[in-house]
């Protein structure tokens, strides 16, 4: 399979596309699984509501941003780990589809992420969401999206979080980590990621960057998610140390693994990694996710 930084934008798409169609997984079963259209400046916002069995309404909820370098990515792509993450946490995951580069550069992404965020906790009523246990999470492009998400909740007044699961997050444009994981996703690959994303503008940003946010205090308990073959390790684990430092309570964790196992079926290293996601939600959503089944 040709490395992500040969492909045009049209071919990387049509490979995940193919990627998707020969999947041989079988979706776990969740209850309910709706989709919706969330108000957004630059049109409405795709989401997908994931609800397992026995969760009562209003159910703590895990805003879910998906990965694929800004680039590519989709509900479908996210599909699998969305329904884990929903039937082994127990909480309602709303997955966002937000808008793409390199037709919507940022800052577009950040802006339909934090609208989204926001209108699924302040008109938690029509999605039957708690709006005091609501998280965040995302994985490589979807975990900068969804640390960025956290930094703007904070400095807007909400809406407050309960946590962040960072996986594989991307933090600074400017990283340069490892180069080369042959057959995996490289540095050509996440370098190709961030100029479709950014175009001309600054990477410098702190809402493209978030490891170069000047104050990290404030943010809500953070678990980061580190694969240890992979050119983002570096700033992840640089992320997780910045704001350890301002006083949040950040849990990091490696695995010996490539970028993208976290959704990988089957795979041992992301079952660890899922319970661990999943451990962090349950103690951020207290009894709030046990004492509301039935």
């Amino acid at each position: 399979m040709p490395s992500l930084s040969e492909l045009t934008v049209a071919e990387a798409r049509a490979q995940e596309r193919a990627s998707l169609l020969a999947r041989v997984a079988i979706p776990e079963p969740v209850a309910e699984v709706t989709d919706v259209a969330i108000p957004g400046s630059g049109g409405p916002i795709p989401a997908r509501v994931y609800r397992p069995a026995r969760l009562v309404r209003p159910a703590p909820t895990l805003v879910w941003l998906p990965g694929g370098g800004w680039v590519v990515g989709s509900l479908e792509a996210a599909d699998l780990v969305c329904r884990k993450l929903a039937n082994e946490t127990p909480c309602a995951v709303v997955a966002v589809e937000y808008r793409q580069a390199p037709g919507h550069r940022f800052p577009a992404a950040v802006d339909d992420c934090f609208a989204a965020t926001s209108w699924i906790a302040n008109h938690g009523d029509q999605l039957g969401v708690d709006p005091t246990l609501v998280a965040i999470g995302g994985a490589s492009a979807g975990g900068n999206l969804a640390a960025v998400v956290a930094h703007l909740a904070r400095d807007k007044g909400g809406p407050a979080l309960a946590c962040q699961v960072l996986v594989y997050p991307a933090t600074d444009h400017r990283a340069r980590g490892d180069t080369s994981f042959p057959g995996a996703f490289d540095r050509a690959d996440a370098d190709w990621c961030w100029s479709h994303y950014l175009g001309g503008a600054s990477g410098d940003d702190p809402r493209a960057s978030p490891l170069r946010a000047p104050d990290f205090r404030g943010l809500p308990p953070t678990l980061v998610i580190a694969a240890e073959h992979d050119p983002l390790r570096e700033e992840g684990e640089l992320y997780a140390r910045a704001i350890g430092a301002a006083g949040v309570e950040v849990e990091y964790q490696c695995y010996e693994a490539v970028h993208g196992f976290f959704s990988t079926p089957g795979s041992i290293a992301a079952d660890a990694a899922r319970a661990r996601a999943e451990g962090a939600l349950r103690r951020a959503f207290s009894d709030g996710v046990t004492g509301r089944t039935q």
